[in-house]
Parts: structure tokens; C-alpha cells; sequence
């Protein structure tokens, strides 16, 4: 069973959403670090890139697959987590703190509305 925290908003696409003003904080989610098991690279966005909601954020490589990590908001990156360069495997470890990925400025703090709560993600994963 994923752990999914009640607080956070998601994505059908597995990113998760910490709401702190007017920023998102992004990371992927329990299940996806689980499916894609052993995490060995990450390609972060680049700090001041401009992305709208499903754009690619960046990548996350594991021993079986590639997999994009998609703006679940429209904005700016603000901050990426540099820690994820020689530690891919906060991913793995702590995918809900030391595994963010990036945070975004949001341009329209509305659009978080269109996201899952836990609840509707719980439902998603079939839990």
C-alpha cells in the first residue's frame, strides 16, 4: 500500500503537490518511486524556466526505465533540488521530503483546485 499524505494535492500522472503560498512544491509520489523501483539519475529544470501545467519538468531514470515528471501547475521554477544530482536515491527514501524535485512559482494558484485530493489519489491507485 502507497503512502499518500493527506495534506498534499497529486496527479493522475504521480506528482504530488505541496501548496506553500504562492508556491508548489513537486516531487513524485510513493507509488511512483515504488514502480519505478531503484532510482540512479535525475534531471532536474533549470531555474527560471517558464512551464505550464503538463509540461516536462524534468526526468527521473531508474534501472528499468526513463520516466518525465510533469508541472502539475503553471509558473517559474524557483528552486530545484540540487541533492538529487549525487543522490537520486532520496527518490527512493523519502520521496515526500529530502525527494522534492522542484518548486514552481505558481502563475495561477487556482489551478491547484483542478488537482486530487489524497482521497481521489487513495481511489486512483485502486486503494
Amino acid at each position: 500500500m502507497s503512502v499518500v499524505l493527506p495534506d498534499l494535492k497529486y496527479t493522475k500522472d504521480h506528482e504530488w503537490v505541496k501548496v506553500e503560498g504562492k508556491l508548489a512544491r513537486v516531487g513524485i509520489t510513493d507509488h511512483a518511486q515504488t514502480e519505478l523501483t531503484e532510482i540512479v539519475f535525475v534531471e532536474l529544470p533549470g531555474l527560471g524556466k517558464e512551464v505550464s501545467t503538463g509540461d516536462v519538468l524534468g526526468n527521473v531514470e531508474s534501472v528499468k526505465t526513463v520516466s518525465e515528471v510533469f508541472a502539475p501547475v503553471s509558473g517559474v521554477v524557483k528552486e530545484a533540488n540540487g541533492k538529487l544530482v549525487d543522490s537520486p536515491e532520496f527518490l527512493n527514501k523519502d520521496p515526500y521530503g529530502q525527494g522534492w524535485v522542484a518548486v514552481l512559482e505558481m502563475s495561477d494558484p487556482s489551478e491547484t483546485s483542478k488537482l486530487m485530493s489524497a482521497e481521489d489519489y487513495k481511489k486512483l491507485l485502486g486503494e
